[in-house]
């Protein structure tokens, strides 16, 4: 059983401008690995896509305070960072796992943010149930295990 050396939770509200709050705390929160700044930017990408759907796609037409939520755990020279929402779910993950899928083509949407996510880490899970949100889960190994001391 691997050791958790820290973990963090963030909640925020789901607006665009806390997209780039959450990058960047997944970003200095991943330092403690002495993560390469390749490594550090593909996890600020994956945390910007992931937040970006929740944003985007989870909470759509919904109305009130609606959040998001960030977990980040370092353990054994990897970081795991899991994207939470209580929007609107995925009807079908499989199919928005697809590179191009976009559930909005009249929008300049890529359909590439799970394709993205996917690419810049070593693993990614998609949870969802409609009406009920989605859970995004991502593991990257750092190439070094070495801790900086702040």
């Amino acid at each position: 059983m691997t050791k958790t050396k820290n973990q963090m939770t963030l909640t925020f509200l789901a607006t665009s401008e806390n997209q780039a709050f959450a990058r960047a705390s997944a970003a200095a929160f991943a330092t403690q690995l002495n993560p390469t700044m390749a490594e550090l930017t593909e996890i600020k990408t994956a945390v910007s896509e992931a937040v970006t759907n929740a944003i985007i796609h989870g909470y759509e037409g919904l109305e009130g305070d609606n959040f998001v939520t960030m977990r980040c755990r370092l353990s054994d020279g990897e970081i795991y960072i899991e994207i939470e929402d209580s929007g609107q779910g995925i009807d079908d993950v499989q199919q928005a796992l697809e590179p191009l899928y976009t559930s909005k083509p009249h929008e300049e949407r890529s359909g590439m943010g799970f394709t993205v996510m996917s690419e810049f880490m070593d693993e990614l899970l998609v949870d969802s149930v409609r009406d009920s949100g989605t859970l995004v889960k991502m593991r990257k190994k750092c190439a070094s295990e070495s801790f900086v001391v702040m």
